[in-house]
């Protein structure tokens, strides 16, 4: 325990640590700086050899932010404010994972944290009151309370097909990229998945490939990043208007910059509608998904006109017919997935050395030592990367053997779908709370980050002051909360849609089925019910 702490409670058999934390990205250490700012002890567990989490494995080429980088950073310290100046309007990847070393230091984080460990059990003792920790080294720690930063997006999946581990070339998944410099130069490369990270993947690889064949399972939508530097004059500005720039992201339902347009797609005339649409598209960021007609995400025919603006633009930038019409998607529509975010994406398709398989027509049936095999034939490969995503929301969890009262395990509670408090607590799990857990806003991530830390350490605050020593959400809480999550996903054409978002993968057992997988609100009304909990006293909450 560090000298400036206090301990939580008084008694003789004391766990190793108030507050145990796991995962050292950005949600980690904000919640590690208030932790330390309530006076309690605490450890944090990282599996990687540093700081930064997501930044820290998705080291793929292309990687960056597809929101706004001066909306990304965090905003609690206007000195870190102030020194820190972001490159570009969206930044890469090197330069976030910066951005999280800069963190670390400037507020003397690295102290309290464990790298190269993960957590393979964590069991709830009622009876003392903790949480007992088992590492992968063997190592046991324990904590009065365990809180989860571990991301919604950090369990990488591979295709479920044979033999991925006999590849005698080079092969890697997106999100555990090699940290030495990898060259494409005169290779042959095969890029599986088209994802968002894997639109970032193509584009870069694309450039120096030899051959770059890229299999495809899902079209996706997609919209131009328009990213370029930040100027001088342009950085002045933004560190002088960081209050309005988070203000915007406060009222925005996603957290991001944009701002939504009142009217709907079906109000305007056409020539309006395209006018405007023409303008969200030339502009940079996620302006024409999240700053868009009202309900273009909820009304079929406004969705239907804004899926067909975006479709002929990918027929105006792919040359070939055939290939335009597989790169646009048949099975939902635009913006209902995830949206990736693209630079020159669709013109690498016009290039010579660029081949796409649709793999609905020509699947792949196994991997061969030398290469690929479809149901076509055989293509030999130096390189094999799989863009092929994560077992999201749920599956960092799921890693884990995490087990409440009288041993209830969190996995098994969470069969066909977790059931939460915000995103923050889980019935028959006292003292566990998670930082952006399953059915708590996501949207611009940090911007969730920052509240759910902040509402995490009032909770805290709220313990101490009390002499309380264990907290659990009530079952009728959690229901409560999960009617809002029912009712938040009634209209929303995504819902519809088999994604990572109504927690379909088909790259993981048991996860063929929609379920009720995120909460669909917005992020004023997620907070403004959140915030209501904390001024009624916590009377959703078991405390004692």
């Amino acid at each position: 325990m560090t000298s400036h702490t206090t301990p939580l409670d008084s008694t003789a058999d004391r766990p190793d640590f108030d507050v145990i934390i796991i995962g050292a990205g950005l949600s980690g250490l904000y919640q590690q700086y208030r932790v330390r700012e309530l006076g309690l002890s605490v450890r944090v567990i990282e599996a990687g050899s540093d700081v930064g989490g997501t930044w820290y494995w998705n080291r793929y080429p292309g990687a960056r932010f597809d929101s706004e980088s001066y909306s990304y950073g965090f905003s609690f310290s206007k000195e870190l404010l102030d020194e820190w100046n972001w490159s570009e309007h969206f930044a890469p990847q090197p330069e976030t994972l910066r951005y999280t070393a800069y963190v670390a230091d400037k507020f003397d984080l690295r102290r309290d944290i464990v790298f190269g460990r993960r957590v393979s059990s964590a069991h709830w003792q009622e009876a003392a009151r903790v949480w007992q920790l088992r590492l992968d080294d063997g190592q046991h720690l324990s904590a009065r309370f365990l809180i989860t930063a571990i991301g919604a997006l950090s369990v990488p999946t591979l295709p479920l097909v044979d033999g991925i581990e006999n590849f005698k070339g080079v092969s890697c998944h997106t999100a555990k990229w090699p940290h030495e410099p990898v060259s494409f130069e005169g290779k042959r490369v095969a890029v599986i998945g088209t994802g968002a990270t894997g639109i970032q993947t193509i584009q870069e690889v694309a450039k120096t490939a030899a051959h770059l064949t890229v299999f495809q399972r899902t079209a996706n939508w997609c919209a131009p990043l328009h990213n370029r530097k930040i100027t001088d004059e342009e950085q002045r500005a933004i560190k002088a208007g960081y209050a309005e720039i988070f203000q915007r992201c406060s009222e925005n339902p996603g957290g991001f910059v944009h701002k939504p347009d009142p009217r709907s797609a079906l109000e305007v005339s056409r020539e309006e509608r395209e006018a405007f649409w023409e303008q969200r598209y030339a502009e940079p960021g996620f302006g024409i998904w999240v700053g868009n007609y009202r309900d273009i995400l909820t009304n079929r025919e406004s969705n239907a006109l804004i899926s067909d603006f975006i479709a002929r633009k990918v027929r105006e930038r792919v040359k070939d017919p055939a290939t335009a019409e597989k790169l646009i998607p048949k099975n939902h529509g635009f913006g209902t997935r995830r949206l990736p975010l693209e630079t020159r994406y669709y013109e690498v398709y016009n290039q010579p050395n660029v081949e796409l398989v649709d793999l609905n027509e020509t699947p792949i049936e196994r991997i061969t030592p030398t290469g690929i095999r479809t149901s076509a034939g055989e293509s030999e490969f130096d390189m094999i990367i799989y863009a092929t995503g994560f077992d999201a929301l749920t599956g960092a969890y799921d890693a884990m053997d995490i087990r409440g009262i009288d041993g209830r395990r969190l996995k098994d509670d969470w069969t066909g779908g977790a059931k939460t408090f915000f995103g923050i607590q889980n019935a028959g799990f006292p003292n566990l709370l998670m930082v952006m857990g399953p059915l708590g806003a996501l949207g611009n991530i940090p911007r969730s980050i920052e509240f759910n830390v902040e509402w995490v350490s009032r909770l805290l605050g709220h313990m101490k002051a009390r002499g309380h020593t264990r907290v659990e959400a009530r079952a009728e809480s959690v229901e409560a909360w999960m009617d809002i999550v029912r009712a938040s996903a009634v209209g929303l054409l995504s819902n519809e849609v088999n994604s990572w978002m109504t927690g379909v993968n088909r790259n993981v057992k048991g996860k063929s089925e929609r379920v009720l997988a995120r909460y669909s609100g917005t992020g004023p009304e997620y907070r403004a019910r959140a915030e209501a909990v904390a001024a009624g006293g916590y009377r959703e909450l078991e405390l004692g």
